[in-house]
This record gives structure tokens, C-alpha cells and sequence, in this order.
């Protein structure tokens, strides 16, 4: 297997606009379409393969890594076409590899459907603004969005810290100095102490996932910097829960006062099969930190927040299972995916029965459960 065949498949990923390459030992190169997994029409990798195909695009630290580790990511450069985010792993003795597309082109606020307001907050000279969802429903690509609106409209300071890094950024009105977690620097926290010596006024932590993260973030949000903030839970309400879980409970009281004054918003999306074109849309969940909310999250009250976004929709706020029903109404999703990727499953479910209309699978398992006994 030469470099020429990895030029070969990397070129159909970014020919046909797939989001993921997976190779493994006995099946053929596999692309990941529109959110569907597509093999390609070569033939069937083996052991051999696969060591050729890891050797041609990772670095010489990496495979050390391997080694040692069982496993390794890193971020390479594609032409100008495409930036990839590769992970090397080992799986019953041999290796495997998934590649992630990253694109060049950096997306606008209308073409990923970001909430408008979005606009006027980044704008705000300090604060957390926390960007939530699962792997692989865009966080990266929104919080690239917004850096990129900083950036070509306002003379700030711009600190990433990522791991990898994905989207590069140019310097345009602003200064953008992008640091990776384990090339650059040793770990997100480490990043975050000297950032605040670097004289930023734009703060970005790839992932807030242990607790001197998330303490380092919610301070620089506090002295004065504006910080985006990402982690890996679904909803507003959740997302709160999981940083104020981070702490000991002595200190859980603190930090609920820090976050209802520190914290600007929360956008958690999904991201979604669409079934009337190609492609992909997002569902977000948008919480904005109005006086009442902070009163909430400073009270502990989080079980209460969800109402308040329900309330809240003239500040711009939406409850992700209201986007969801939105766009499955505007017949761009499909039910299925709606319910699978929705917060309660059960209340949308009953709407759509409500409507006259029947989800896939759901039906059926009823009916098999009331012929049973």
C-alpha cells in the first residue's frame, strides 16, 4: 500500500464531502456520508495495509506513541483542500485509523443556523459563553464560526487552546495565537495560567474536563476576559449540574455564585440527518443568563432552568426538543431522528401520534409488547 493510495481516498473524502475516513483490517475503506457509513470500492484491507497506511501520514512521535501507548491523534494538512484529525489505535492486535475532515472554509453564523443572538454576545467584553453537545455535533465548528466574527470585526487578543487543533485561523482585525494541548503545551489547565499573562481579551479552552480547568476558566471569565468553553453534555441544564458536580460539595455553593455571574450562555446542539437534501443540520438548545436565570443557578435550582428557556424565547431562547419539533415540521428531518436525538423522547413521540403520524420503529415494538401474554 503506497502513499499514493492515501492521497487516493483522502482525495474521495474531499471530493464527495464525507466527514470521516475509517480504515480497518478486513473491510474495505469506509467514508462516512451525511451521517451514513459507505464502503468504498477498492478492495479489503489487511494487517500489511494498514501498517503502510499508518506509516505514510504519522509523524515519527506518534508512532512512538503507538507503541507505548496503544494509540495516538494528530491533526495534518491536506493541500489546501482539507485539514484532517486523525486517531491510530490498536484493535485486536493490528491497527486502525479514523480520519475527520476538517474544511478550510470557515462557515458563516447563516449557513450553520447559529441563533442570531449569538452575534450580540460574543460582542460582550467578558464572560463564559459554553458551547455543549456531544462528539461529532459541531461544537467546533459553531465556536470556529465565532471566533472567525471576533476576529473580522473586532481588535482583540484571540488565545485558543486546543487539542488538536482543527480550524486554522488567520490573523485578520484581531491577533489569533492557537496553542495545541500536547505540542504546544503540556495540559488545557497549564494553558489557561499563562494565557492570562498573554494579555487576551479572547479566551477559548477546547475542553473544560477536569475540575483546575474548570476553575481557571470561570475565573478568566470573571477578571475580565470573554471565554468559550466546551463540554460534552446535552442541555443547558445538565451542563450546569456537570460543572458544579466538578467541584467538592464545600465548594459547590462558590462556584453557583461564580457561574450565575461569570456565565453569559449556553448553546448545546445536536447534529442531524437531514432527509429533504444532503447534508446535515444542526438542533440547538439555547440558554441566555438573564437576572432570573442567574437567580436559579445561583440557588441551585437547576431543575427549573428548562421553563425558564421556555419563557425566555424574547432573549433568543429554545429548548432543544422545540427545535427539533421545528424542523421536523418544516419536513427537513426525518421523526426517527428527531426522537433519537431529542431530550424526551416520550413527550415527542405522543406529539407526532398526536398529528396523526407514526414513528418507525416505536410503533412496532408497542404492538409486539401488547400481543405479548
Amino acid at each position: 500500500m503506497s502513499t499514493m493510495q492515501i492521497d487516493r481516498l483522502l482525495d474521495t473524502v474531499v471530493k464527495s464531502g464525507a466527514s470521516d475516513l475509517h480504515l480497518t483490517v478486513g473491510r474495505p475503506p469506509t467514508i462516512r456520508l451525511h451521517g451514513h457509513l459507505r464502503n468504498l470500492k477498492t478492495k479489503v484491507l489487511d494487517s500489511d495495509d494498514m501498517v503502510g497506511l499508518m506509516k505514510s501520514i504519522t509523524p515519527e512521535r506518534n508512532q512512538q506513541e503507538i507503541q507505548e501507548e496503544g494509540g495516538t491523534d494528530f491533526g495534518f494538512a491536506y493541500g489546501d483542500a482539507s485539514r484532517f484529525r486523525v486517531s491510530v489505535f490498536r484493535q485486536r492486535g493490528d491497527l486502525a485509523i479514523v480520519l475527520r475532515q476538517i474544511p478550510n472554509r470557515l462557515l458563516t453564523f447563516e449557513e450553520i443556523g447559529l441563533p442570531e443572538i449569538c452575534r450580540e454576545l460574543i460582542r460582550r467584553p467578558r464572560g463564559l459563553f459554553l458551547v455543549t453537545g456531544p462528539t461529532g455535533s459541531g461544537k467546533t465548528t459553531s465556536l470556529a464560526t465565532m471566533i472567525d466574527y471576533v476576529n473580522t470585526n473586532m481588535d482583540r487578543h484571540i488565545v485558543t487552546m486546543e487539542d488538536p487543533i482543527e480550524y486554522y485561523h488567520h490573523h485578520k482585525l484581531s491577533i489569533v495565537n492557537q496553542r495545541e494541548v500536547g505540542n504546544d503545551v503540556p495540559s488545557f489547565a497549564e494553558s489557561l495560567r499563562r494565557a492570562l499573562r498573554q494579555d487576551p481579551d479572547v479566551i477559548l479552552v477546547g475542553e473544560m474536563r477536569d475540575l483546575e480547568t474548570i476553575e481557571a476558566a470561570v475565573r478568566a471569565a470573571e477578571t475580565g476576559h470573554l471565554v468559550f468553553g466546551t463540554l460534552h453534555t446535552t442541555g443547558a441544564a445538565k451542563t450546569i449540574d456537570r460543572l458544579v458536580d466538578a467541584f467538592p460539595v464545600t465548594q459547590q455553593n462558590q462556584i453557583r455564585v461564580q457561574l450565575s455571574t461569570a456565565l453569559i450562555c449556553v448553546l448545546s446542539q445536536v447534529l442531524l440527518s437531514r432527509i429533504d437534501t444532503k447534508g446535515m443540520v444542526a438542533g440547538y438548545e439555547f440558554l441566555v443568563v438573564t437576572p432570573a436565570v442567574a437567580n436559579l443557578i445561583r440557588d441551585g435550582k437547576s431543575f427549573r432552568i428548562d421553563s425558564a428557556i421556555q419563557t425566555g424565547k424574547k432573549f433568543g431562547m429554545q429548548l432543544l426538543d422545540d427545535h427539533l419539533w421545528s424542523l421536523y415540521s418544516k419536513g427537513m428531518i426525518a421523526a426517527e431522528e428527531m426522537i433519537d436525538k431529542s431530550k424526551n423522547p416520550a413527550d415527542l413521540t405522543d406529539k407526532v401520534h398526536r398529528i396523526g403520524r407514526t414513528v418507525g420503529r416505536t410503533e412496532l415494538d408497542e404492538e409486539d409488547l401488547t400481543g405479548v401474554g
